[in-house]
């Protein structure tokens, strides 16, 4: 185990050996959520689209002083795993973030037989770099998990044309490595010194194939992936993964990372997979983005900022507020967009909070 790896680990151990007996083998209280430092208020659903589920909702200003937001979809017909083996990227506007947004265009979509994204277009997160609109993505070439890779679009308007890649940004580890199995999720920040910070979701394949779980395969880890260019090679840390929860027991883990700077320090929003709950957010921030502290929780269940209605029987993951995505605006964080099932169509949309 890398020494990083260790004292992280070892930090996490220790705040779990300061419970009270009989507590929870997890870090939930009132108090974790000091740690995040923004209110949050309801805005509510947007993008229901009959005949689709919308998922991945990601949201940049544009020059045009429009919100633009970049988000999957997929025909109901296929039911939620349709994420896997049919979506697409498309692009909606609207005026202000609490207006009514209007589908413009799909962005991407499968490029079908003989492409790395030949199945699916999924995890849409865009920001502007270096002159560009930079649509980060995952992809895959035969609608199972494991030939989910990172690629990067381009583009000079929010408007298009697209450019995108003949090949992902990174690849899966060597096998038997703890992330063998795919890249996927991902989060993008260009640090100070000019590199380039890919964050990127994995888990290991024989836990995955064979795990004894019952709920979840496998265990959620994040890595970090660097380059001297935009459009790569990306190479991993020495320190990976940068964030794992694996010992922390119960097969604790996270996804859906969103990162950003804020005054030199870095920030990172997340969903949670058993640290405090499966229906909450996590926050974390780190001092250099690799070594980052404990999780605190940035939101709550969708059910407590909103009064729900039943849940549909299809539906199994109804009330959680997944895919975090922050819009900035005069530079600070304005708008916090999530996915979340339910809706007109009990199918899922975005829905939006103010960030106070």
């Amino acid at each position: 185990m890398k020494r990083s790896s260790f004292l992280y680990q070892m930090s996490v151990l220790t705040a779990l050996a300061t419970l009270p007996k009989g507590a929870k083998s997890n870090w939930f209280s009132e108090a974790s959520q000091a740690g995040f430092p923004y209110k949050l208020e309801p805005v509510g659903r947007c993008l229901e689209l009959e005949g689709y589920y919308v998922w991945c909702n990601s949201p940049i200003l544009g020059p045009d002083n429009k919100v633009h937001l970049f988000f999957s979809r997929w025909s109901s017909a296929k039911k939620m795993g349709g994420w896997l083996n049919g979506c697409e990227i498309a692009h909606a506007v609207a005026e202000h973030p609490e207006a009514e947004f209007k589908v413009i265009d799909t962005v991407l979509e499968p490029r079908g037989p003989g492409f790395w994204d030949a199945t699916t277009c999924h995890n849409p997160h865009i920001q502007f770099v270096d002159g560009l609109y930079c649509l980060f993505y995952m992809g895959n070439s035969n609608g199972k998990t494991d030939t989910k890779r990172i690629g990067l679009a381009t583009s000079k308007s929010l408007y298009g044309p697209w450019t995108r890649p003949d090949e992902p940004l990174l690849q899966p580890g060597i096998a038997g490595a703890w992330d063998d199995h795919c890249t996927t999720n991902p989060a993008f920040v260009k640090h100070p010194n000019g590199e380039y910070w890919l964050y990127y979701k994995s888990w290991n394949s024989n836990d995955y194939y064979n795990s004894k779980d019952p709920l979840i395969r496998g265990n959620r880890k994040y890595g970090l992936a660097v380059s001297n260019r935009l459009e790569g090679p990306y190479h991993r840390h020495s320190s990976n993964p940068v964030i794992d929860f694996s010992s922390t027991g119960n097969n604790n883990q996270f996804e859906d990372a969103f990162v950003w700077m804020d005054k030199g320090k870095f920030k990172m929003l997340a969903r949670d997979m058993g640290v405090f709950n499966h229906e909450v957010g996590l926050y974390l921030d780190s001092s250099d983005g690799v070594h980052w502290n404990r999780p605190q929780i940035a939101y709550k269940a969708l059910k407590d900022y909103v009064e729900l209605p039943a849940a549909p029987a299809h539906l199994k993951r109804y009330g959680r507020l997944e895919r975090p995505q922050i819009l900035f605006m005069k530079g600070k964080p304005a708008y916090l967009f999530t996915a979340c099932q339910g809706g007109e169509y009990e199918t899922a949309s975005s829905f939006i909070l103010r960030i106070t």
